[in-house]
């Protein structure tokens, strides 16, 4: 028999040390089990509308199509057990469709985007769907933690060429900033989703890099660990990307499954 599970989180955003404004955006709704960090980029302030832009249509497509599954046109939709999880995958695509076609009504939207990494909770499932640098983690109830998501971005695909480089050199390595997928660059996006298993005492992270280049892995499950509340767990993780320098925004989002 399958475990009874109900879920708790916590979410947390910071414009850090070093930006004068923040362009995360998170959205969470526990209702539908739907959790959302975008990181946006842009010019004139660009990056906070893409990125909001991001988290309200995921979240507002998601909810409208449950009660009229048509609103999925043009995008192809599957029926039972993947319903919810393509309806996630398909209100990201709109979601890059509509963050296109902004940034073509004005200049001072001009290239503007975002990445996002969000998860659908169900049924002791997470579906974690990416675009961009933001990444999943699972904290497991044994203390490890398991990357859920793999950056698209040059760095990443210099390492996967490169697999015998340290992580010194590819500290140095001149485009590692650079990424090559994101909300509203193209009419169209490939979205990355996949299904991961959820067990009482696990913890999902979302986060955006700010979190991610600032604090190792091995430190961000740590404390993941050495907190029992949800909320004083997001406040120690951006407090480390902080102390670390908080070169940029820091946005978190934790949920941890606990027995119904």
């Amino acid at each position: 028999m399958s475990e009874r599970l109900q879920v708790e989180y916590a979410a947390l955003t910071d414009v850090g040390r070093k930006r004068t404004h923040n362009e995360d955006s998170f959205k969470v709704a526990p209702d539908e089990g739907l959790y959302l960090v975008a990181d946006g980029m842009g010019g004139h302030n660009a990056g906070e509308v893409a990125s909001a832009m991001a988290v309200d249509v995921v979240s507002q497509f998601f909810a409208d199509a449950r009660d009229e599954p048509v609103v999925s046109w043009p995008y192809k939709q599957a029926r039972g057990e993947r319903f919810d999880a393509d309806t996630l995958g398909i209100a990201v695509q709109y979601a890059n469709l509509r963050i296109y076609e902004s940034s073509r009504e004005s200049a001072d939207r001009r290239g503007m985007g975002t990445t996002l990494v969000g998860a659908l909770v169900r049924q002791g499932a997470a579906w974690v769907a990416h675009v961009g640098d933001s990444r999943g983690y699972m904290v497991r109830a044994t203390g490890a933690i398991e990357p859920l998501t793999i950056d698209h971005s040059l760095l990443e695909e210099y390492r996967r060429t490169r697999p015998d480089l340290t992580d010194e050199q590819l500290k140095k390595f001149p485009y590692k900033n650079v990424i090559t997928r994101a909300l509203g660059m193209k009419p169209d996006v490939a979205v990355e989703m996949h299904r991961h298993e959820l067990h009482a005492g696990d913890t999902l992270l979302l986060c955006c890099d700010g979190l991610t280049g600032m604090v190792p892995d091995r430190r961000i499950a740590q404390i993941v660990r050495d907190h029992e509340s949800l909320t004083d767990a997001a406040a120690a993780l951006v407090d480390a990307a902080n102390a670390a320098g908080g070169v940029d925004n820091i946005t978190v989002i934790l949920v941890r499954a606990v027995p119904a």
